[in-house]
C-alpha cells in the first residue's frame, strides 16, 4: 500500500470551520526540485481567520474549492529535493503560509519555510503570532519608551505577547481581559493596570484613571472597547485596529454617532489598521528579534491548558479559541 499523509481539506463553504472541512488521506509525495517535505510536529490555530475562510468572508484571500487550510506549522525536514541548499534532513522548519498549516506533512517550495533552532511550539508561536505582536506595537503603533499602551484581549495568544513586549519597551501597560484567572495571569506578565471587563466598565475605568492618556491602544475586539480606547487617546495617540472579534458574524455593528473625525482631529490622534500580511518585508528582522528574546529568556510563550492532539481535533481547537475560554496560544500537537 502506498504511503499516505493526513490533511484537512475544505470542500465547501459553511457557517463553521467544522462544517467546511474534511480529514482526508493523500498519497505521500517526494519533494521535487527546490522543494522540501516537512513532518509537522505542531500547528497553530487562528479561530477567527479559519472561520471566515470557511464562510468565504476574507475579502483579500480568494478561495477556490477545494482548498487546504491552516496557516502555521512547525516540524522536521524529512526529505529534500534537488537544488535545495538552505535545508537538510533533520532541520527544524516553520511555515506561516495559508494552506500549509493543517497537514501531517507538507511538501512545498523551500522558500515557504524558515529554518529554526528546534521544532518546539515556542518558535511556532513567535514566528507567527509573535511577529504580529511586535509589528503591531513597534511598526504600526510606533510605541516609544515611557508611553502608556492599552491592549484588549490581553490574555490571548497575541495579547499576552504584546504585554511582555510593551513592558520591555518601558511602557505603562493597561490590559483588558475577562475573568479573575485571566486577570491574575496578565498581572503576572507585568501589566500595570488590568481591567476585568466582566466586572468593571472599561470606559468608566479609562475615563477615571487614564483620561486622554493612551498614547497607543491595540484593539482586536471592536465594539465598546474600541469606543473606550478612542475616547481616551492622548494627543498624537495611535489606535491600532488589529482585529474585530466582535464582528465575527460578518455583520459589523451600525453605530449612530458623531463622525470619529471630531474625536481625533483636535488631538492630532490617528486610527491605524494593522494587517500583518502586508508587512512581509519586516518579518525576518522581527523573527530574529523574537527568537533572540526567547533564547535569552526575556519572553515567555504561554500555551492554553486545554490540549489538542491530531488533525482531527483542529475543529475542536478552533471552537475552543472562539469560545473566549482560552488563555495564551492555542496549538495542536501533531508529533508522530
Amino acid at each position: 500500500m502506498a504511503a499516505t499523509s493526513q490533511v484537512l481539506r475544505q470542500s465547501r463553504f459553511a457557517p463553521s470551520f467544522r462544517e467546511a472541512v474534511d480529514l482526508i488521506a493523500e498519497p505521500l509525495t517526494d519533494p521535487g526540485p527546490g522543494e522540501i517535505r516537512v513532518r509537522n510536529h505542531w500547528c497553530g490555530v487562528n479561530g477567527i481567520f479559519d472561520t471566515q475562510i470557511a464562510r468565504n468572508a476574507v475579502s483579500y484571500v480568494p478561495v477556490h474549492l477545494p482548498t487546504y487550510t491552516g496557516v502555521e506549522a512547525i516540524g522536521v525536514v524529512e526529505a529534500v529535493g534537488d537544488g535545495v541548499t538552505d535545508f537538510k534532513r533533520g532541520d527544524a522548519a516553520v511555515t506561516v503560509r495559508f494552506t500549509w498549516g493543517y497537514r501531517e506533512r507538507a511538501t512545498a517550495p523551500a522558500a515557504h519555510f524558515i529554518r529554526v533552532p528546534s521544532p518546539i511550539s515556542d518558535y511556532l508561536a513567535l514566528a507567527s503570532t509573535g511577529v504580529s505582536a511586535l509589528l503591531a506595537l513597534d511598526h504600526t503603533g510606533a510605541l516609544r519608551p515611557g508611553e502608556t499602551v492599552a491592549i484588549s484581549a490581553a490574555a490571548g495568544g497575541l495579547g499576552h505577547l504584546m504585554v511582555q513586549l510593551a513592558k520591555q519597551r518601558g511602557a505603562h501597560v493597561v490590559a483588558v481581559c475577562g475573568g479573575a484567572q485571566k486577570v491574575d495571569f496578565v498581572r503576572g506578565l507585568g501589566a500595570d493596570r488590568v481591567i476585568d471587563y466582566k466586572t468593571e466598565d472599561v470606559a468608566a475605568v479609562l475615563a477615571a484613571e487614564y483620561p486622554a492618556a493612551l498614547n497607543v491602544a491595540i484593539d482586536t475586539v471592536s465594539g465598546p472597547i474600541f469606543d473606550a480606547f478612542v475616547d481616551n487617546l492622548a494627543r498624537h495617540g495611535r489606535l491600532v485596529v488589529a482585529g474585530a472579534a466582535q464582528d465575527l458574524d460578518g455583520q459589523p455593528e451600525i453605530v449612530t454617532a458623531p463622525r470619529i473625525a471630531h474625536k481625533i482631529y483636535y488631538k492630532g490622534a490617528s486610527i491605524r489598521g494593522f494587517m500583518n500580511g502586508l508587512l512581509t518585508d519586516l518579518w525576518p528582522q522581527a523573527r530574529e528579534t523574537l527568537f533572540s528574546l526567547l533564547d535569552e529568556d526575556k519572553i515567555k510563550v504561554t500555551f492554553d491548558s486545554v490540549r489538542f492532539r491530531g488533525l482531527h481535533q483542529v475543529p475542536d481547537a478552533v471552537e475552543h479559541l472562539l469560545s473566549g475560554r482560552s488563555m495564551g496560544k492555542v496549538v495542536v500537537d501533531l508529533r508522530p
